[in-house]
């Protein structure tokens, strides 16, 4: 309970905001490499998964790889990427490792989006005469955005732990301060760094379970269950 509460002070304390490192500049870091990676992975990842999931072809290829990549050490994939591209380009390789570690998620929401629609609903829009391209953006991508959101999510949520490994290669971010706190054995400062990494975590997945939420068409949402399939009853509510 002790070392709890010198974490809060140490996080809480003037020098975290006005000091060498302060704490604004470190979640703005922090925030910077997150958004970055997921919006490049989610411009690369997006097309691919709806061409999956519109067409059905490749999605074994796409398990494959998503799976390999999974597989991958984030530190590793990080250490790795820095020694091929050099030390002088530290961040950029910081950021390709980000960009292959949030693909796969956002892949696979972006497919699974698509391939979780009733093919009657398919059906009945090529029945009315939609062409290929009507029936991806005015049927498919509404109904599978809760599934994407839910890719974007998970993707997110990867990315913010790992970006926490960034400050292994001199890179900042909210992770500066634990790596420092290990060397100076001041464990205070590692917890107090780690609960704002969890911090920020619990607060990007509660908005993106918001936006999940808020993706489903009204009809099909579940209650307690954001974007969930909606199953209509016929009987009347209980007063």
């Amino acid at each position: 309970m002790n070392l709890l509460l010198e974490a809060f002070a140490w996080l809480f304390s003037t020098e975290r905001l006005t000091g060498s490192h302060p704490l604004p500049q470190a979640l703005l870091a922090h925030l910077g490499y997150t958004f970055a990676s997921v919006a490049i992975a989610a411009v690369v990842a997006i097309p691919a998964g709806w061409a999956i999931g519109h067409t059905g072809r490749g999605r074994e290829i796409a398990v494959g790889l998503s799976g390999a990549a999974r597989a991958i050490p984030s530190f590793g994939l990080i250490l790795l990427l820095v020694l091929l591209m050099g030390v002088t380009q530290k961040p950029a390789a910081a950021l390709v490792a980000f960009v292959l570690l949030a693909i796969p998620p956002i892949l696979a929401g972006a497919y699974a989006g698509l391939e979780a629609i009733d093919r009657p609903t398919i059906d009945a829009a090529r029945a009315q005469g939609m062409s290929e391209a009507q029936i991806l953006w005015r049927v498919e991508v509404p109904l599978g955005m809760s599934l994407l959101v839910a890719g974007l999510r998970s993707a997110v949520l990867q990315v913010v732990a790992t970006v926490t490994l960034a400050a292994y290669v001199g890179l900042g971010g909210l992770g500066y301060d634990i790596i420092q706190g290990i060397a100076l054995r001041r464990f205070d400062q590692v917890l107090g760094g780690a609960l704002a990494v969890a911090a920020l975590a619990l607060v990007l997945d509660g908005a993106f379970a918001l936006l999940q939420r808020a993706a489903a068409p009204r009809h099909l949402r579940v209650a307690g269950e954001p974007g969930g399939p909606r199953v209509r009853s016929r009987e009347p509510h209980p007063a």
